[in-house]
C-alpha cells in the first residue's frame, strides 16, 4: 500500500446494532451481488462502453459500429456478444442486415448516470 493511501478507521469499537441490522435484512442474497459483480465486469471496458454509447445514440448494424470504433467486424461482434450475453443489447434482422440497439431504457439509464456522474467530477 503507498505512504498516501491511508485507511481510515473508527476511533472507537462501538457497533451501531441497530443499522447493521436493518442493512443485513435488506443485503440481496449473495449469488445476486455475484450477478451484480459481473454485470459490472462488463462495464470495465472501454470498447464495449463505447459500443453502449452509440447504441443509446440510435440502432446501428456491425458494419456501421467497427466504421465508428475503427474497429474490425469481428472484434466489434465478439463485444456485442458479451454484451447480449449480459443483455444489455438485443438486436432485430432486417433482411440480410442485423441491428443492434440498447437492451432496455435501464441501460439508457445506466450510461446516462455514469456520464451525468462524470460531469459533475469536473
Amino acid at each position: 500500500m503507498s505512504e498516501n493511501c491511508e485507511v481510515e478507521l473508527c476511533q472507537r469499537h462501538d457497533v451501531h446494532e441497530d443499522k447493521v441490522s436493518i442493512v443485513a435484512e435488506r443485503m440481496p442474497p449473495e449469488d445476486e451481488m455475484a450477478d451484480m459483480a459481473e454485470l459490472f465486469k462488463v462495464f470495465g471496458d472501454s470498447t464495449r462502453i463505447k459500443i453502449l454509447y452509440i447504441l443509446w445514440e440510435c440502432e446501428l448494424c456491425v458494419c456501421d459500429m467497427a466504421q465508428l470504433l475503427r474497429l474490425t467486424q469481428p472484434a466489434v461482434s465478439y463485444q456485442l456478444k458479451v454484451l447480449k450475453q449480459a443483455k444489455l443489447v438485443k438486436n432485430r434482422r432486417d433482411g440480410k442486415t442485423i441491428y443492434y440497439s440498447l437492451a432496455d431504457e435501464h441501460v439508457k439509464t445506466i450510461i446516462g448516470m455514469a456520464k451525468e456522474h462524470l460531469e459533475e467530477e469536473k
